[in-house]
């Protein structure tokens, strides 16, 4: 008890936040330990996907002291005269995480730079090739509860960290003493804008303006007749995405009024994630009230994007993060020339490859999250994973190098249009898909705890005792991916390789307290594809049936 409050003290006498300041005093006051233990009996961890966490006091929290700490982490292992490029979205405390950082790294002897109000996610990204910067970051909790914020860190080839330089930012994190004791950079209004190391820019709209310049050179076709319905989820994607389909010839997208503008409650919604039930509701009621072709939609920070659209007698189908990231695979390989990659993740489904060779052009499959795609190797024009992520590219490479909410967003509006034009819709194109390379149909089982000791094991159990059979398909081979198969590196995660082509991963989610599990099987279309997809759906469901009697959750 004693060792627990005087962290606490320790932590409250650096904390510059009145607000955490008073939470913490409170707790102090009244001996509060087991919420003091949950605060203090353990830290954020800074790996490849940065920090994520609850807001609130103490290392195990997301707060001011928690991210000048990763700051001042960041800027010993840049070291002095490097410049950062920062971005936030409008979470709780998004943007005072973001001038923290920069009064830190200024401190540093670092030059900082900050995008000028809560922007997507992919701008900076964007900007930190197009500003020719070493480093960025964004302070962003993507598509988690309100409760949440986090902060994530890209490198120079604008693509998020991975290995070793995570694990060097996290030993650096490590050696910081009291953040009261670093060296700040005052305030920007204080410095010369002059982009030497050791100042402070506040970045202009003219970035906002290239970013948009960049996503809008892709190829998009000519056909624009659309009428789209969308939402943002009460983040920060609504002025950026209109502002690019108008700038790409489209009309204004017609916004679900109730979450157009940021929110950092997200009152409408009980998850911010377009995948999640209920999230699409309002877009989708939109959609046909004002009788839409398509609905798109972003996730908070506006580097996912979800699509659907109406499939008869009034109702509507929200496309899988698979059937999108299909048809802009299909449509990037057709618009690009030369000699391309196209990449996916363990988890996608496989029919990207398919398409590939089909097409001539070189395919890979790297490990869950975008920066792995983004390293999948030379001439990437195109990658995606099924979370709605996608990269859409051109001759001319990739703008953004991770997922691109927006540049997806047009994407699908272009191919949409061109579609119409055709009299035609996105699910004809899938049927086209289905015909030419087998119907590959996918979902996933996630189950949510609040033990992170039954999702290792769970995954103890699969391995120690192997299932032999899933949803009546025989198994035919187990890759164990914490073995680095495949020439992947090593990660907690089994791949099930099943009869007739079908599949299922089983991983513990990277950003949540999850165990998921992906799921494909593949039919070929003999007759319809319609009675395909039922076949499908019944498989799926079997696989699933019997996942959750073999996770034991």
């Amino acid at each position: 008890m004693s060792d627990l409050l005087k962290q606490a003290r320790a932590w409250l006498a650096q904390d510059p936040d009145p607000d955490t300041r008073a939470e913490l005093s409170d707790l102090i006051e009244r001996a509060d330990l087991d919420t003091l233990t949950a605060r203090f009996g353990a830290k954020l961890e800074f790996g490849t996907a940065g920090l994520r966490g609850e807001l609130g006091a103490g290392p195990n929290r997301m707060n001011r002291v928690t991210v000048m700490r990763a700051a001042a982490g960041l800027a010993a292992v840049l070291g002095p005269g490097k410049h950062v490029v920062i971005g936030y979205d409008a979470r709780y405390k998004s943007d005072v995480f973001a001038r923290d950082t920069a009064a830190v790294l200024t401190g540093a002897g670092i030059h900082a730079s900050l995008l000028p109000r809560p922007l997507p996610t992919p701008v900076l990204a964007f900007a930190v090739r197009h500003l020719d910067a070493d480093a960025g970051v964004t302070v962003t909790a993507s598509h988690n509860p309100p409760r949440d914020n986090g902060y994530k860190v890209y490198w120079n080839d604008g693509s998020q960290i991975v290995p070793p330089v995570d694990g060097q930012i996290s030993t650096a994190i490590d050696a910081v003493g009291r953040v009261d004791g670093l060296p700040l950079g005052a305030p920007y209004e204080e410095r010369g804008l002059d982009g030497a190391p050791g100042t402070f820019t506040e970045l202009g709209e003219d970035l906002l303006d290239d970013y948009i310049e960049a996503v809008t050179a892709l190829p998009l076709g000519t056909a624009r007749a659309l009428k789209v319905a969308y939402t943002p989820l009460h983040g920060v994607g609504a002025g950026t995405l209109t502002g690019a389909f108008l700038a790409a010839g489209f009309a204004s997208p017609m916004a679900v009024e109730e979450q157009r503008n940021p929110d950092p409650a997200f009152p409408t919604v009980a998850f911010p994630n377009p995948e999640e039930p209920g999230a699409m509701d309002l877009a989708l009621a939109l959609a046909a009230k004002v009788g839409a072709d398509l609905v798109l939609a972003n996730d908070p920070d506006a580097d996912r994007c979800a699509a659907g659209l109406p499939v008869g007698d009034g109702s509507w189908r929200m496309l899988t993060g698979d059937e999108v990231g299909a048809l802009l695979g299909e449509y990037v390989i057709a618009n690009t020339t030369g000699d391309r990659l196209v990449a996916t993740t363990i988890v996608s489904s496989t029919l990207l490859g398919k398409i590939a060779a089909a097409h001539g052009v070189r395919y890979t499959e790297t490990l869950t999250g975008f920066k792995w795609i983004m390293r999948a190797g030379e001439g990437l024009v195109y990658g995606y994973e099924e979370a709605l992520g996608y990269s859409v590219g051109s001759d001319a490479g990739l703008p953004v190098h991770d997922k691109d909410g927006i540049g997806a967003a047009l994407t699908v509006a272009a191919i949409a249009a061109e579609a119409k034009r055709a009299g035609r819709t996105l699910l004809d194109l899938l049927d086209d898909q289905a015909r030419r390379y087998g119907l590959h149909a996918t979902s996933q089982l996630s189950v949510r705890v609040d033990d992170l000791s039954l999702i290792s094991g769970a995954m103890a159990r699969l391995r120690a005792e192997p299932a032999k059979e899933l949803g009546g398909r025989v198994v035919e081979g187990i890759d164990d991916l914490a073995k680095g198969e495949g020439g992947l590196p090593p990660t907690d995660g089994l791949r099930y390789r099943l009869a007739d082509g079908a599949r299922v991963v089983v991983r513990p989610s990277g950003t949540e307290p999850k165990l998921k599990c992906y799921l494909e099987v593949v039919v070929p279309v003999e007759d319809e594809v319609a009675a395909a997809r039922t076949k499908a759906a019944a498989g799926l469901a079997a696989l699933a049936a019997d996942l959750k009697v073999t996770l034991g959750l």
